[in-house]
């Protein structure tokens, strides 16, 4: 029997020990998909084959995480065995694709596993695997997606920055739940409650800005930049599960993602000149079901908080439908919202480039509700956190997906606390209480093209690694917090690369 099927006997055997059964968690139905007796949820607005294949990356992804707690709790029960390091890392091999530190395993006999070191090195291995091999297992569902560069251009936008809260139930935003392809000229940063770095924007505003106006952007002429905010709620449970930056209050987040949006307007405005201010956007997530809500700018590009269109809504009236008229509902329900008054009036209709842009947001998101629908029984069955890691300084792009890990966006801890005890205070509650190490990954990019920057990023990570252990001191001296430091090139080849390996490596 190799060593996968006795991973597998072991855990059915602990099952029938514990005299544990499996249950059918009943869960709600999705509100989106509200059909009568012998109809599907099935819309024509669907991409049924990227569905499948997006279901396909998502299980491969989930299924190297799966194996992290039987594998290490077979290599436990091997400790004592004479040829232990040999077998466990046979184990390790077959279950897990990679080798576990040498030095823990040798010390074991003395001290006996350090498993939080062991749980801890293996999320960033395999989170490292995914990096590795994200090119090769992206590549089926990278064409079929909607929102290609292309399509962004065409839209009059050569910049989309994109600002999330750092909620790990918003990583899977581009690909996911908004369907759009991976793209240099789209950047994601997140911040715990969507309260982005004001004055950081402006800068990253001014350096397109100038890469634009000398030519570094093709076809960048007559192009604008748009900043979108994206906040989060649960229909499910809004008072617990909601974002927990604004206490789970779904008003206090969209007000605080909208005010962010229109400080960012006036700071530029004010700097350089009225009418220089890009566009914005405001999108809601229930992250019970993947729906969205599009806020529609106004002709002046203000948003109001009370003029939005639910996919969730669409989906159900347009479900039945065939994909001309599901479309051309939508299309009215756009043009009717934009012309509501009372607390959603505005002040005339959206651009007609950023109409286009938010109608194939609003038909994309069909997809994911449907995905959500055919493959996590209508609504996640984790509607809360359940997050593998921690990442703090700059998120790794290459790899996103629902409750991966927590993001906290920051240069310096300080400046950065608020995000960070958000996650450690999540993360109590999903490994401290279970007595597993906080794991988090700190990783910073810089680009091969200037000088010394490599040099520059790990020293950087270094510092923010002591400034966070001595933070969280006293989960650091019980064990309960583990940092990795990684970094990654702009400009190059080199994705997630650990700077521990490269030091011990240099010591030998």
């Amino acid at each position: 029997m190799n060593t996968r099927k006795r991973l597998a006997a072991l855990q059915r055997a602990t099952a029938r020990a514990a005299g544990l059964q499996p249950a059918a968690e009943v869960l709600p139905a999705n509100p989106a998909c509200v059909i009568g007796p012998g109809q599907r949820c099935e819309h024509a607005l669907v991409d049924q084959a990227l569905n499948q294949r997006l279901y396909a990356y998502e299980q491969q992804i989930r299924g190297r995480y799966a194996t992290i707690v039987d594998a290490l709790k077979v290599v436990s029960a091997l400790q004592h065995e004479r040829d232990f390091v040999e077998r466990a890392q046979h184990v390790a091999r077959e279950c897990l694709g990679f080798e576990l530190p040498t030095a823990l395993l040798e010390d074991a006999w003395v001290t006996g596993l350090d498993m939080r070191a062991l749980h801890a090195h293996c999320i960033f291995r395999t989170f490292k695997a995914s990096v590795d091999q994200a090119e090769i297992e992206q590549a089926p569902w990278r064409e079929r997606m909607v929102l290609t560069p292309e399509f962004i251009r065409a839209c009059g936008y050569h910049t989309v920055d994109v600002s999330p809260c750092a909620d790990g139930r918003l990583q899977g935003l581009l690909p996911f739940i908004l369907r759009i392809a991976p793209n240099p000229d789209v950047y994601v940063k997140a911040y715990a409650g969507v309260m982005f770095d004001v004055e950081g924007d402006v800068a990253d505003w001014a350096q397109r800005e100038l890469d634009r106006l000398t030519g570094g952007i093709p076809d960048g002429e007559t192009a604008n930049y748009l900043k979108v905010a994206v906040y989060h709620y649960s229909t499910s449970d809004p008072g617990h599960q909601g974002c927990a930056a604004h206490g789970s209050n779904d008003n206090r987040a969209v007000e605080a993602a909208l005010a962010r949006l229109n400080e960012l307007r006036a700071a530029i405005d004010n700097t350089f000149g009225r009418g220089a201010a890009p566009d914005i956007l405001l999108i809601g997530v229930d992250t019970d079901l993947d729906a969205i809500r599009v806020h529609l700018p106004d002709a002046n590009g203000e948003v109001n908080p009370y003029r939005y269109v639910d996919t969730a809504a669409l989906y159900r009236e347009t479900l039945g439908l065939d994909a001309a008229a599901a479309r051309e509902h939508i299309a009215q329900v756009v043009a009717r919202t934009e012309r509501a008054d009372g607390w959603a009036q505005g002040e005339g209709e959206m651009a007609p480039g950023m109409r286009a842009l938010v109608l194939r947001l609003l038909e994309a998101n069909l997809s994911q509700i449907e995905y959500v629908i055919q493959h996590h029984a209508g609504r996640y069955a984790v509607i809360g956190h359940d997050e593998e890691f921690i990442c703090a300084g700059e998120a790794p792009g290459e790899v996103q997906l629902r409750n991966q890990y927590y993001f906290a966006h920051l240069d310096t801890v300080e400046e950065g606390a608020a995000d960070m005890d958000v996650g450690i205070k999540i993360f109590t509650g999903l490994n401290v209480r279970r007595g597993l190490a906080v794991p988090v990954l700190v990783h910073f990019h810089y680009s091969s093209r200037v000088p010394g920057g490599r040099e520059r990023a790990v020293a950087r990570c270094r510092r923010v690694k002591a400034a966070i252990e001595a933070r969280y001191a006293d989960l650091y001296a019980r064990g309960l917090l583990h940092c990795q430091m990684a970094v990654s090139d702009r400009a190059g080849g080199e994705r997630c690369a650990f700077i521990e390996a490269e030091t011990v490596e240099a010591a030998h």
